[in-house]
């Protein structure tokens, strides 16, 4: 089977858009360049590829001024609260971040960033130009960005300044209809500035070439071709501000290096920090031809990135023919509505994630990203995968498996003969879903949507696998678990360590190439095991009952334990744990289950087969389940 390397033995530096620190990360951010670039970094990694996942804090945005302004603090001290926030939610996420570069703090940034800008003013096509711009009707302030909106000029959407969300195109901010001022109520005002200004018109050519060069998704060279059929686009690449890095030559004024023009450096910078940490002479005044540059960022980020930035490394790099892959994402909705902080409207990713969900939060945001289309959170979504696939099936299947080791096996993985027909279909099957995660987790294919439904594919096999065979093919459903555990690693690694680790293997490092049996004699761990929980928030303490107070769920959940073990002998059941009564791991997770379906609360197996009898059991539902749940389910068992 190909091997999912392109890249031979170059430097593969994989970026993702350096967040705005003007404010935490929320689920619609970490869904998109953040987990992207994370499981494509990962899965080169597993295929023998030197690949680094590098991004940072963009402090000098205009959007950190205001946010200071906003929360009476200075832009110095909200770009290093949020920034550090935005590393921490990273960390959570398992994120791994190979380089994280804070731009204000950052030694010897200011000035390569200068030394870079006059390299662009020395080429001569970066250079003081007069053009039209909108000032506060009220204080005369320059507005640009954060502090001016309108319709968009192109397709009349409404639109911050400067680039539009709905299009992808830039816009002047002189150039919006309906202009408004986000400094006060007053109209905005015309008036005419001189900036640095690039004439990205005359550069078409260029741009074509670099984008032949790499890898372009066709929205990316859709908006390149709109772009150059305007007459003249004019690029102010510098603005009045105060928070900022001023360029070396100035204006006269007040003026600095505007951010986005600026972040093209700050990648250079990034790989000339992770190069000096590895001890690579990588310099970011003297780009190399062997460096394989991969970006992540949404689409509202596709002109700076795709557009300006290869422009900009032409000029000021001339024999550098800069090797880029671009990798765009749509918005993330939540729940079909953008996500908005100042409508709080938003589920920010430090309040939704811990330890106990962090792969089912990263197996949800890679199947429902935004790839191509726009898609959206819904809790009720989330929950319904958990439930029915994560704890549903494969959980459920990982159980019974283990079961069935323990129980036949001797807790190994069996010897096998010759493969019957049958078991040798299942495997070539498990082959295929091998053969589509390598593509659309490679380079040319990248899908974490397709990722998620063909790892989804690799149990549903599996457990039709074992219905066909009456689960006497153990040798074989272990080796679709064990590929399970090592295509599953770049998008839930938790989880895939785990996993593997029940297998009797170390964490999957290496990608594998075929479908290989877990060697006879392993010993299997996987009965009892739990890999995940539909619990997003600390449990709940339980309360001390008061005397003679018999739990309301008692009745329902003395029926359920019952049905579901099959009890011949029910007397003194209330007083019994459940491991007296017989119950094991698999009759466990099946409880589990019905528990998560019927009262809609998770409860750990280790809760279920710990020291509680039925009846402390039934008191714990109760403190964890709603009174309209509890209700309802006393209500039926009166009824009946």
């Amino acid at each position: 089977m190909t091997t999912g390397n392109p890249f031979g033995t170059r430097p593969v530096l994989v970026f993702s858009t350096p967040p705005t620190p003007n404010g935490d990360l929320h689920l619609g951010h970490v869904s998109g360049p953040y987990l992207g670039a994370d499981a494509f970094v990962r899965f080169q990694r597993m295929n023998g590829v030197t690949a680094w996942h590098l991004t940072g804090s963009d402090d000098y945005q205009s959007y950190v001024v205001e946010c200071a302004r906003r929360e009476g603090s200075t832009p110095e001290r909200t770009a290093a609260h949020y920034g550090a926030e935005i590393a921490e939610t990273l960390r959570l996420m398992d994120i791994e971040v190979d380089q994280y570069t804070v731009t204000s703090t950052d030694p010897g940034y200011a000035d390569g960033l200068r030394a870079y800008f006059s390299r662009l003013v020395e080429s001569g096509s970066v250079a003081p130009r007069e053009d039209a711009a909108l000032f506060d009707g009220e204080t005369g302030a320059y507005l640009y960005e954060v502090d001016v909106s309108g319709r968009c000029p192109t397709c009349h959407e409404p639109t911050g300044g400067s680039i539009c969300e709905e299009c992808g195109e830039p816009n002047s901010c002189a150039d919006l209809g309906d202009p408004r001022s986000g400094r006060s109520d007053a109209p905005p005002r015309r008036g005419m500035v001189t900036r640095y200004s690039l004439p990205l018109h005359e550069f078409r050519d260029a741009l074509a070439a670099h984008h032949d060069r790499g890898r372009v998704p066709d929205r990316l060279r859709d908006l390149a071709e709109r772009l150059f059929r305007r007459d003249r686009l004019d690029v102010a690449v510098s603005h009045p501000s105060a928070w900022g890095v001023a360029p070396a030559e100035g204006l006269g004024d007040e003026q600095v290096i505007w951010v986005w023009p600026e972040m093209a450096w700050g990648f250079l910078h990034g790989i000339e920090s992770l190069g000096r940490r590895l001890g690579r002479d990588w310099a970011a005044g003297a780009p190399r031809p062997d460096w394989k540059i991969v970006h992540f960022f949404g689409y509202d980020n596709s002109f700076y990135h795709s557009v300006l930035y290869p422009v900009l490394y032409r000029l000021a790099y001339p024999d550098w023919d800069c090797d880029i892959d671009y990798h765009v994402n749509e918005f993330y909705l939540l729940e079909d509505a953008k996500f908005s902080t100042s409508r709080r409207h938003v589920v920010w990713a430090k309040d939704f994630v811990g330890a106990h969900n962090v792969d089912a939060v990263r197996f949800f945001l890679s199947h429902t990203r935004p790839e191509g289309r726009r898609t959206s959170f819904r809790h009720d979504a989330f929950a319904d995968v958990v439930k029915d696939v994560l704890l549903g099936t494969w959980q459920l299947w990982f159980a019974d498996l283990g079961v069935r080791v323990r129980d036949t096996c001797g807790g190994q993985a069996p010897r096998v003969g010759p493969p019957t027909p049958v078991q040798t279909a299942f495997r070539d099957r498990i082959a295929e879903r091998l053969a589509a995660l390598t593509a659309c987790l490679g380079r040319d294919d990248f899908s974490l949507n397709r990722a998620t439904r063909e790892l989804a594919g690799i149990v549903e096999d599996a457990t039709r696998f074992r219905e066909e065979t009456g689960g006497t093919a153990i040798a074989h459903e272990l080796a679709a678990a064990r590929m399970l555990a090592h295509c599953a690693a770049p998008v839930m690694p938790r989880f895939a360590a785990k996993l593997a680790a029940a297998l009797g293997g170390p964490a999957p490092a290496r990608w594998p190439s075929a479908v290989d049996l877990v060697a006879a004699g392993t010993p299997i761990d996987l009965a009892g095991q739990e890999f995940f929980s539909a619990t997003t928030t600390p449990a709940t303490q339980e309360a001390a009952p008061a005397d003679g107070e018999q739990p309301a769920l008692l009745p329902w959940l003395r029926d359920l334990v019952v049905s579901t073990v099959q009890l011949t002998d029910e007397s003194d059941l209330d007083r019994a744990t459940l491991v007296e009564l017989g119950v094991g791991s698999l009759h466990a997770v099946a409880l589990q289950y019905q528990l998560l379906e019927q009262l809609d609360v998770d409860v750990t197996v280790e809760e279920l087969l710990g020291e509680r009898d039925v009846t402390a059991l039934a008191r714990l539902l109760e403190q964890k389940a709603t009174p309209e749940a509890v209700a309802e389910l006393t209500d039926e068992v009166v009824s009946c």
